[in-house]
């Protein structure tokens, strides 16, 4: 099922998230100070290209220059990004088929907005831990 939908998602909202989260790295990483954050951007590309079967786990680890990056990135790009999962969600929900991905796409919302101090992990890795 999953691979059903991962391709299903690929084709109407994967594809084009992944652009827009490469384009935003690529400008990110144009300065030094941006490269984290280009990287995150690039990160979190390969999670909207093929969503289902992973998920966004929250790191202990993380400490104030993540708080701090993520209002930067809040203001230049995470509330873009946010803006396209949730017209993609929408426009996703419009069709019974099309619910479990626009679905899959507002739960995209809280790391797109938020990236830095968070990690994505296959479900099959979280299984054992829960």
């Amino acid at each position: 099922m999953r691979l059903l939908l991962n391709l299903i998602w690929l084709v109407f909202s994967g594809f084009w998230m992944f652009i827009a989260y490469l384009l935003i790295g690529v400008l990110w990483c144009i300065t030094i100070i941006g490269i984290p954050f280009g990287i995150a951007s690039f990160r979190i590309g390969r999670y909207a290209l093929w969503p289902f079967g992973r998920e966004v786990v929250e790191r202990r680890d993380a400490g104030v220059g993540s708080a701090i990056g993520n209002v930067v990135w809040f203001v230049l790009s995470g509330i873009w990004l946010a803006i396209g999962h949730a017209v993609t969600g929408a426009l996703l929900c419009l069709t019974i088929i099309g619910i479990p991905l626009g679905v899959g796409s507002f739960k995209m919302i809280p790391v797109s907005l938020l990236p830095l101090g968070r990690r994505i992990v296959s479900s099959d890795e979280l299984r054992p831990a829960r």
